[in-house]
This record gives C-alpha cells, sequence and structure tokens, in this order.
C-alpha cells in the first residue's frame, strides 16, 4: 500500500499541551517526523489544547494533583480531540501517561530517551545533604517528597506546582530554598543557565519512565501508524515496557510514590523498583536482572514483591 504522505495543505496535525516543554517535545516530534520523510515542517501542524492540569488557579494556589485528579489531568481533553478527529497525534511525557489509554486509542511510538536523572535546584547549594535542618524544599511529585522525607525526615517539603519556569520563578522569590526538576526537561528547553546538579539514579531512583517522549494515536489510523515506526526507539520501548508493567501492576497513580528505572547493560536488562510510604517513613526497594525480551514479565514479577512486602495500607496517607 502507498503511504500518502502529510502536506502543508493538508497537514498532519500534532497535538500537545501549551507548556514551553510540552511545545519543545512536539517540535522534536515534527522534526524527526519531517527529517523521515523529507517533508517540509509545514506538512505538520502543532496544535496546542488547554489541559485541567495546566488549569492556572489551580497551579498559583499549589494545590496537590492527588487532590484535584490523577494522571488524565494533562491529557483528558487531548485525547478527547484525537477521538473527534481534530488532530492525528498526541505528544506526551511518558511519565504523565496512565498506563492503559481510552478505547480508540494506542500508545506504541517512543522517541530516545533523554537524561533520565533528576536534578537538585539551588543557587548556593548542590545536594540535599547541604540543605540546614528544617530547610523548605519545593516539590509537586509525591515521589520526589517521599524520597527526601525519608533520607531527610527533617526538611519542610510544601507544595510547588507549574512548569519549570514557573516552579523556578517561585523559586526565585523565595518560596523555597530549593526544588527537584528531571535533567531531560532542562535538556529539552536548553536551559544549561539554570543551577541544577544531576542526582545519580542510584541516589534518587526517578519516576518511571522520566525522559521519554511517547505519541499517541487513533487505533484505526493505519496511515499515522506507518509514518511513526519510523522515528520510533526500539530500545527505549524495551525499557518502558519493564517500567510500565511495573507501574500497571502496582495500580500507579498520582497518589502512589514509585520510582522505577530500566537499563540495559551488556545485553541484559536491569530493573530497579521503589515504593515509599507517602510521609517517607518507609521504603522498599527490589533489583531484577534477566533477559530484554522479559522485560513486561520482570516488571509484574517485581510488582508482587514488592506490594507482598508492603503489606495492606502501605500507600494510605496519614492526615
Amino acid at each position: 500500500m502507498t503511504l500518502t504522505l502529510p502536506t502543508p495543505a493538508s497537514p498532519l496535525r500534532i497535538g500537545t499541551r501549551g507548556s514551553p516543554l510540552a511545545l519543545a517535545q512536539a517540535y522534536e516530534t515534527r522534526q524527526r517526523l519531517s527529517k523521515a520523510f523529507d517533508l517540509p515542517e509545514e506538512a505538520f501542524a502543532i496544535k496546542v489544547i488547554k489541559t485541567t492540569g495546566d488549569n492556572r488557579a489551580m497551579i498559583d494556589a499549589d494545590r496537590p494533583l492527588k487532590e484535584i485528579g490523577n494522571k488524565g489531568l494533562f491529557t483528558k481533553e487531548i485525547e478527547e480531540a484525537m477521538l473527534r478527529g481534530e488532530i492525528d497525534i498526541a505528544v506526551h511525557s511518558t511519565k504523565d501517561m496512565p498506563v492503559a489509554q481510552p478505547e480508540g486509542l494506542v500508545l506504541d511510538t517512543f522517541l530516545p530517551r533523554e537524561d533520565v536523572r533528576d536534578a537538585f535546584i539551588s543557587e548556593h547549594l548542590t545536594s540535599i545533604h547541604d540543605l540546614p535542618e528544617g530547610a523548605v524544599v519545593g516539590t509537586s511529585s509525591l515521589r520526589r517528597r517521599a524520597q527526601l522525607l525519608h533520607r531527610r525526615p527533617d526538611l519542610n517539603v510544601v507544595e510547588f506546582r507549574g512548569n519549570v519556569q514557573t516552579r523556578l520563578k517561585k523559586l526565585s522569590e523565595g518560596v523555597a530554598d530549593c526544588t527537584f526538576l528531571a535533567m531531560a526537561g532542562l535538556r529539552r528547553l536548553d536551559m544549561s543557565d539554570v543551577p541544577a546538579t544531576a542526582i545519580s539514579p542510584d541516589e534518587m531512583l526517578p519516576a518511571i519512565a522520566q525522559g521519554t517522549i511517547c505519541i499517541e494515536r487513533r487505533s484505526t489510523d493505519h496511515r499515522t501508524a506507518q509514518m511513526l515506526e519510523a522515528i520510533h526507539h526500539g530500545e527505549t520501548n524495551r525499557r518502558l515496557q519493564a517500567e510500565r508493567a511495573l507501574l500497571g501492576a502496582l495500580d500507579g497513580s498520582c497518589e502512589t510514590p514509585i520510582a522505577g528505572l530500566a537499563e540495559i547493560l551488556s545485553g541484559q536488562l536491569r530493573l530497579r523498583g521503589e515504593v515509599l510510604r507517602p510521609d517517607g517513613s518507609e521504603s522498599i526497594t527490589e533489583e531484577l536482572t534477566g533477559p530484554v525480551a522479559d522485560g513486561a514479565e520482570m516488571g509484574r514479577d517485581m510488582a508482587v514483591n514488592l506490594l507482598k512486602q508492603a503489606g495492606p495500607g502501605f500507600f494510605d496517607w496519614k492526615n
């Protein structure tokens, strides 16, 4: 079957959130598709869609995500637009995506993974170990909050919502002594001027799928599926099969502090996972190594082991 390529007159429509990082990811997708098919960038139209998670009032009020919804906060409106046929593909940060997609949509394209590490952001310090007792740390991530309090229960962790630029502004205004961002986001935004210190995954295991861009499409859109095959990155996909299987079996949401990272080393897949009590009082970790093809099975097996050790009520919030 001959592939009908998009043109400036009839472009492939790319849906995205409107934050600078989301747009950078959409631009990267457009550039990769343009290069793969030797097409002008005008053959790909970027359409910005505002999501519930982008509500300015909730961001300014630093309302925790667990109070207003789950991972779908950043995807629902975009997915609805795709189901209505208003866009052809959607570009997301994979760590924002639920494991299961709405009926009629599939998530089967991943771009090459960026830096997986978290970044410690401070004007004057380079590590959480340098923070004075009782220092104020800003983060909207339950994972980071729990990991920080597990290591430093003396810290005062406050809610810190918004895109990269919003959080850096809050930091400069003295709302907190430090904050945390993903190194991948800083790199994609070319923000080398930010006072960031990368944290080794050995010290702070990242969020599942951190540093990856995924592309969602309609399950019946075979032309788009064929085009996306040209930019799909197999190794990233194999790593995420393990990580997202772990997440799915743990029933991960914005209310559960979960970390995980799969790496392919010497032809073997190494998977590390961590679950924490929301207050940081306990952390349980697991590590498995096995054939790359067994990644998803390893993720599910690890989840069973972690849940068995955690026991009932492990993720309950202490009010």
